[in-house]
This record gives structure tokens, sequence and C-alpha cells, in this order.
């Protein structure tokens, strides 16, 4: 019956029963064959015409995940309500507090040892994030006063990599004890910056993070 489905309903398909598995038994513990078994008879040759690995997979799994709600997140950038340094807090705020992080967090693997799941998150913070999301309010923020900084593009990556990369307990498997050290650290470093704009409620969020992703590994 798999076979005779459209090209799009044939990937939602995959992608739906390779994220059941991934919450059920993990990335590492999820095979193609697994995959295969409970996709009602499609074949391995079909799955390969889709996906060149099951690492294609679960870049596709997080994309269609996060796609939403990272549409909300631009939509941030938007408000003609907040300063510069506001929206900067309310698009870490909401980041964190969208509920699809729960599931990035339960069925992403371990990322600090697999190359190519690190360049792709590098390769996000750097060309997505920093120039979508950030730079945008930062530009807005030395515009009404809210923000100072003469290096606009490099702020952007710096907070793009630290918020990204060295303090997403994915990456480094980080205890919730970790977690709490690393943003603190981050707090000092954007309060030296003029950034007030992390508080005990994104704190206390990353925490509960970082135990979904270590339960779930």
């Amino acid at each position: 019956m798999a076979r005779n489905k459209h090209p799009e309903e044939t990937v939602n398909l995959i992608l739906n029963v390779a994220f059941r598995l991934f919450m059920e038994k993990g990335y590492e513990h999820t095979s193609i064959q697994d995959i295969i078994d409970h996709l009602g008879g499609l074949s391995k040759g079909a799955i390969y015409h889709h996906f060149k690995s099951k690492e294609d997979i679960m870049y596709a799994v997080m994309e269609r995940m996060t796609a939403q709600s990272n549409e909300k997140m631009k939509d941030i950038c938007d408000r003609m309500d907040l300063n510069g340094k506001e929206k900067l807090k309310t698009l870490f705020r909401q980041s964190l507090n969208r509920p699809v992080m729960e599931d990035v967090f339960a069925v992403s693997p371990s990322i600090y040892n697999n190359p190519k799941f690190l360049c792709s998150f590098l390769h996000e913070a750097m060309e997505e994030s920093a120039p979508d999301y950030i730079l945008p309010i930062i530009r807005q923020g030395i515009e009404d006063g809210s923000i100072q900084t003469d290096y606009p593009e490099q702020l952007a990556q710096v907070i793009s990599l630290l918020a990204n990369i060295w303090i997403n307990p994915i990456i480094f498997d980080d205890s919730g004890e970790e977690t709490y050290r690393k943003f603190m650290m981050f707090d000092q470093i954007l309060k030296g910056l003029g950034l007030d704009i992390v508080d005990e409620e994104m704190v206390r969020r990353m925490q509960d993070l970082s135990l979904i992703h270590q339960k779930n590994k």
C-alpha cells in the first residue's frame, strides 16, 4: 500500500515512522531496517530514493519539527512594540519555550562525536541564526539606542555560537548543573556587553531540556 502513495506522502510516512522510533528507542538505537520494518512494505530502495542516510532522515525530521516555530521567531523581528534589546530577550525566551523543543531534545542524537551533525549545527548558527534572526534585531537596537556595538555582525555571530553551540546540551551532553554554569557565564558575558537579557526562567528551562536529552540518550 505504501508503494502506491505519492512521493510527498511517502516522505511524510518515513518521517512519521522515524520520529516515533527515535522517540521510543533513541536515534542511536534505531536502524534503517527498524524504520523499514514499520513502513508497511516500503522497500529500502524506496527510502534511499528520498534519503541518502539515517542522518538525512534525522535532518528532515528536525526541520519539519521546527519549521512552524521558526516562522514565529521571525515574527518577533517584525514587532513594533519592542526595542532591539527587548526583542533579543523575547527571541531567546520564545525559542526556549517552544513546545517542540522538548521533542527536539528527546530525539536528538549525541552531536559532539558526529562530525556531520556538528557541522550542520555550526552552519545553522553562523548562516541562519546569526544573520536571519539576531543581526536584524541588533541593527534595530543600535538605531534605537538599546544596544551599543561597533561590530553588529560579529556580535550576532558570537551570541549565536554561544547560545546554539556552547551552552546547548545536545552538543556536549552537559548535565543540568553544567548547563546552569554555562548559562550563568553566558549571562555575565552578555551583561558585560550591556545586554541584560537572561533571566532565571530561561535558565530553568534550559536545565529541564538538558534533563530530557540525558533521559532519552
